[in-house]
């Protein structure tokens, strides 16, 4: 009893810290010295602390999900009596959750602290994955299936919002890519577990159903160590010390996306319609949607593909593992790179859609022989760099968003464009196409060939708003160029000094978006 009354207690203090008001707090008022030295200590606190409860939590959503094609191939489809287009629809009816749940979603971000949401979500859809196992007919795993995308919902909006309010903008590709490139871990391990879960003989449950309870139980233990080690944001972290708090604030000044502590509690609806009426939302939904829509080729028909091309079960599951090495290695390498390019995010995106075409017309002109094997894997594997594509999205995305309720919207239409892409992907691969998938294929190709010229319109927009910043800098009597100190690999003490002789920064906690901001510099 005693344990309970002190966890209702703790939980109604972090409901509390959001009953403040609407205000830039003191602390982000107040300017204090920084040096590189209390910049790294800060940072690496952070890192030690936020990242790797974010990469848990994302790895154990990834393989949730991923472990479905694999229960496809131990069995599920005949078990559940599966017909036609019906795993296709098992497969889209999680994000068809996800979609439905976006408005919601962003809201819940904003008004409810990130120590008690991430745990929240967690518990459910482990809860969905554990049920899974019970399923004996279409419709049953349908709906669990649907609560189970219900709850990973605001997994990639919460996770992209947190990074924002915790990191430079120099910093979050590469701690983008630490979460997100659990994509890569979580395949290994999916295809590792499976094929020893396998190897279990049991008169009570069939490989597959081990498989998702095994995988929901490991969801659900996670769940009390989340609500242990997340903080909510700066102001409340346990790991850092008053003046390391002062600090840590003023080191996030330069990113201008306006999160105060107070403000960002605050669901303002003229954000929403500024949302709406900015041209790079559009853009960037559309690259959502091209690119989760052909990441189906791998999340829901990879191990198919696999098996198609001659291999049995316990083949298919264990040549996914160098795939999630390979995959894990493009996520982190082409955050790396987007970061070393300082504003190179547009860039790295076109670049790395070379071998992602590459892929897919190996894998749609290729015939399915033993002879064509060896380069019809190959070319399979090139489709990891699909998941480097979402790394550097979300990252950009980050970089060229400023205002609590406009990220959080963002972020959620990004997930929401993801889930009709989800949707839509598995819907372009039908049973009777087995097993080379010749439709489906070509319809990707033409999907990441929209998505280069998607990428293309988007530099050049946010070269056009650039011109549209410095325009009204000068009206409003500052300089039209100013430095980026957010996107210097270091933090630039200088810089800062120099910023303080004048009113430079002194807007950067005032929750405005990054068109109310004449001082937001939008990154390429």
């Amino acid at each position: 009893m005693a344990d309970s009354r002190v966890l209702a207690h703790k939980v109604s203090a972090d409901l509390e810290d959001i009953e403040d008001g609407p205000q830039v707090t003191e602390t982000e008022n107040q300017r204090v010295t920084l040096t590189e030295e209390d910049n790294r200590r800060i940072l690496r606190k952070t890192d030690l602390t936020i990242l790797p409860i974010l990469a848990w939590v994302y790895f154990l959503q990834i393989l949730d999900k991923t472990v479905l094609g694999y229960g496809a191939i131990f069995g599920l489809q005949e078990d559940t009596h599966l017909q036609g287009n019906q795993y296709s629809l098992v497969g889209s009816i999680a994000p068809i959750a996800q979609l439905a749940w976006q408005p919601f979603s962003s809201i819940l971000i904003i008004k409810v602290p990130h120590r008690i949401l991430m745990p929240t979500l967690v518990l459910g859809w482990g809860i969905a994955q554990c049920l899974t196992p019970l399923c004996k007919t279409f419709s049953a795993l349908l709906a669990v299936r649907f609560f189970l995308g219900l709850f990973e919902a605001g997994c990639l909006p919460l996770f992209s919002v947190i990074t924002a309010h915790w990191y430079r903008r120099s910093e979050q590709p590469v701690r983008v890519a630490g979460w997100y490139g659990t994509n890569g871990l979580a395949t290994i391990f999916a295809a590792a577990l499976s094929f020893g879960l396998a190897k279990i003989h049991s008169h009570v449950l069939a490989s597959w159903q081990i498989i998702f309870l095994f995988t929901g139980l490991m969801t659900i233990v996670a769940v009390p160590f989340i609500y242990w080690k997340l903080d909510n944001n700066v102001h409340s972290a346990r790991f850092l010390t008053a003046d390391e708090k002062l600090k840590a604030v003023e080191r996030l000044r330069a990113n201008n996306n306006g999160t105060s502590d107070g403000e960002a509690h605050k669901f303002k609806w003229a954000q929403v319609g500024e949302v709406f009426l900015d041209i790079k939302t559009y853009l960037f939904i559309a690259m959502s949607l091209a690119n989760n829509l052909g990441a189906q080729v791998v999340n829901t028909f990879g191990p198919l593909i696999l098996s198609g091309l001659g291999f049995d079960n316990h083949k298919t599951t264990l040549l996914n593992i160098p795939f999630g090495a390979v995959q894990y290695v493009v996520i982190l390498g082409v955050a790396s790179t987007s970061v070393k390019l300082r504003s190179g995010k547009g860039a790295a995106l076109l670049i790395i859609l070379l071998p992602i075409l590459a892929g897919i017309s190996m894998l749609y002109v290729l015939p399915r022989d033993k002879s064509h094997t060896a380069p019809l894997l190959v070319g399979y594997y090139f489709l990891a760099f699909i998941f480097g594509c979402n790394t550097l999205v979300v990252s950009w995305i980050l970089a060229n968003t400023a205002g609590s309720t406009k990220s959080s919207i963002m972020m959620s239409l990004f997930n929401a464009a993801s889930s009709a892409g989800n949707i839509i992907g598995p819907l372009l691969f039908d049973t009777a196409d087995a097993p080379a998938y010749t439709p489906g294929l070509k319809a990707t190709l033409g999907v990441y060939s929209m998505m280069a010229a998607v990428v293309l319109l988007q530099l050049g927009n946010l070269v056009l708003l650039n011109k549209m910043q410095e325009k009204k800098r000068v009206a409003n009597g500052k300089p039209a160029k100013l430095h980026d100190a957010s996107m210097d690999n270091k933090f630039n003490a200088a810089g800062a000094a120099q910023a303080q002789e004048g009113d430079i920064g002194s807007r950067a906690f005032l929750d405005l978006t990054d068109r109310q901001n004449d001082e937001f510099i939008y990154v390429y």
